[in-house]
């Protein structure tokens, strides 16, 4: 691992600011840790800023015209704000988007060939395939059937698939239940687990469904309106009244509200 301690964060994101355009601020003094073999939710509605969040941290923003104007982000001891994607890629920082996930005239095969590491040799690069289809067996059948062709659950394999072709560090994952049924998401997400604990990496996912990503992470923070207004084990996350209600889906037929709503709510019951 690039970490020198599992006692020493792999990523540090400390209070940034991002603007696009040079005008319009989307988040607003953001910070988080990922410490080494964990994985780390990024929780909260449409337009939180998750998914600004994990640009920032792949450099991917820059093609959006957006940059970091405040704070810093620090990668295994580097500072890699405002680096270009395919730097941050090659220091082992692999995004897998929330849409564009793969190439759809492409085979998987070919896929997985286009996405490989240049850090790897011909022997890894192999030993990676195999890695693949090793935890994604449903592939193995579908080497030669383009992407476009795949159902949503076996593009998400292979956008993962993709993505540990790049010989990753940090994964970062931005929707992985979006558009599929709850059986595929319950495999998905138990496989991403074996991926990160076979590998020895760390995985930031960001996620509006909440069951899915404080099911198999150990830490999360929760985004409104571009600020992190709660963080916790994600144990303790599960637990509070507050994260049911906004994220869960256990308002009992009331409808949805923030959770600094909630919290405000709660602050102004009376006692007793």
């Amino acid at each position: 691992m690039t970490a020198a301690s599992t006692n020493t964060p792999l990523l540090t994101v400390e209070a940034i600011e991002v603007a696009y355009h040079r005008t319009a601020v989307a988040l607003h003094g953001v910070s988080l840790k990922v410490m080494p073999h964990t994985t780390v939710a990024v929780l909260g509605n449409n337009g939180a800023g998750k998914t600004t969040t994990l640009r920032a941290i792949s450099g991917f923003i820059g093609i959006d015209d957006a940059r970091v104007t405040a704070g810093n982000i620090v990668f295994a001891g580097r500072r890699i704000e405002n680096e270009p994607p395919h730097a941050n890629t090659a220091r082992g920082i692999v995004l897998v988007p929330e849409r564009d996930k793969v190439f759809p005239n492409l085979t998987v095969a070919e896929n997985l060939t286009v996405a490989a590491s240049h850090r790897a040799n011909a022997a890894e690069r192999r030993q990676l395939e195999a890695l693949v289809f090793q935890f994604f067996p449903a592939l193995t059948a579908l080497r030669q059937r383009l992407a476009g062709l795949l159902s949503g659950g076996e593009r998400q394999m292979l956008a993962l698939g993709s993505a540990i072709m790049c010989k990753p560090e940090l994964l970062l994952v931005d929707e992985l239940s979006l558009g599929l049924a709850p059986v595929a998401v319950e495999d998905l997400t138990r496989r991403l687990a074996s991926v990160r604990d076979e590998l020895g990496i760390s995985i930031l996912l960001v996620e509006q469904n909440a069951a899915v990503a404080l099911a198999v992470a150990d830490y999360g923070y929760v985004l409104e309106n571009g600020r992190v207004v709660l963080e916790g084990a994600a144990a303790d996350l599960r637990g509070r009244r507050e994260i049911q209600q906004s994220y869960l889906g256990q308002a009992s037929g009331e409808e949805r509200r923030s959770y600094r709503a909630l919290r405000r709510q709660e602050a102004e019951r009376p006692n007793g």
